[in-house]
């Protein structure tokens, strides 16, 4: 087969009209690809097939394009997962007759939500004992001294392995790192912290979250506008402001003021909802849907 050229990171095929991947039934286009044979054994069938929802080549051909690429990076994370982490052999196993600082990982979690997680949400300490929970399954509960920086490194070998991008291993390596640094500060321990410092490679697999396009936002609004009940006002409202979920939903009629020149609400700290960061306060004018929810 002759490939004659490439848009959007979708070669064409000499005498079709679609490029690779994408095929066309009644007018909606469809995501196509064969499974290569090395991944084969995690799927049920041997091809993928998708609607795009969509009768847009242009659209589709942007879909297509994006949606292979997200699952060659899938599929390199399963290949990974079938390689063996290289000179395993040659981690040295911690001794358990070696004196050691009696303080354990779990020990340094537990120290951590205690001191911080007063007034956190439950989301700061699921994801606290999440990361712990992966390094205790890839190196296992040991004393904080126990680690090395070869044990940092596999770990986010390890990390990788299971499919994660790089900024989701950067942030549990951040989350770590403050677990086990008040530890090693709060129990005047006399080790490093060997989670600093860990190398993190170029070209790790990176996420984006992409806007909602301008098209579906106006469909989005104009549903809230024909539903009109107080669930479609929340939508509308975070459409045209930027607000995050949880700032919209605490708010009280007092934080919103439409008699000004400028209707606008006041987004402040409450007993039942805090706000993310200190700079999360602060004054949101009110246009468009925004002043229609309101």
């Amino acid at each position: 087969m002759l490939f004659i050229g490439g848009v959007a990171g979708v070669w064409y095929r000499m005498g079709y009209n679609l490029p690779t991947y994408l095929e066309r039934r009644d007018g909606v286009y469809y995501f196509v690809r064969r499974i290569p044979l090395d991944v084969r054994k995690y799927y049920r069938r041997h091809r993928i097939r998708q609607s795009l929802r969509t009768k847009s080549e242009a659209r589709a051909m942007r879909m297509v394009s994006s949606m292979s690429q997200r699952l060659e990076d899938y599929w390199l994370g399963l290949r990974l997962q079938d390689l063996d982490v290289p000179s395993i052999e040659l981690v040295r196993a911690a001794d358990p007759n070696q004196p050691n600082c009696g303080f354990e990982l779990t020990d340094a979690l537990d120290l951590y939500l205690r001191l911080k997680s007063d007034g956190r949400d439950k989301v700061f300490v699921r994801a606290a004992r999440r990361n712990i929970g992966y390094v205790t399954e890839a190196l296992g509960n040991r004393p904080l001294d126990q680690y090395a920086s070869s044990d940092a490194a596999l770990f986010r070998d390890w990390l990788l392995a299971r499919d994660m991008a790089g900024n989701t291993v950067r942030r549990v390596f951040s989350s770590i790192r403050s677990i086990v640094n008040l530890a090693i500060k709060e129990q005047g321990l006399g080790c490093q912290n060997a989670f600093v410092g860990t190398f993190m490679p170029d070209g790790m697999r990176e996420t984006a979250r992409n806007p909602i396009s301008t098209d579906d936002l106006k469909s989005i609004q104009s549903r809230c506008l024909a539903e009109d009940d107080d669930l479609r006002w929340l939508i509308a409202l975070l459409s045209d402001t930027g607000m995050r979920l949880g700032e919209a939903v605490g708010l009280l009629k007092t934080d919103i003021h439409l008699e000004n020149d400028l209707p606008h609400i006041k987004l402040t700290p409450h007993p039942w909802r805090r706000l993310k960061t200190p700079g999360s306060a602060r004054i949101i004018p009110l246009i468009g849907m925004s002043l229609w929810a309101a």
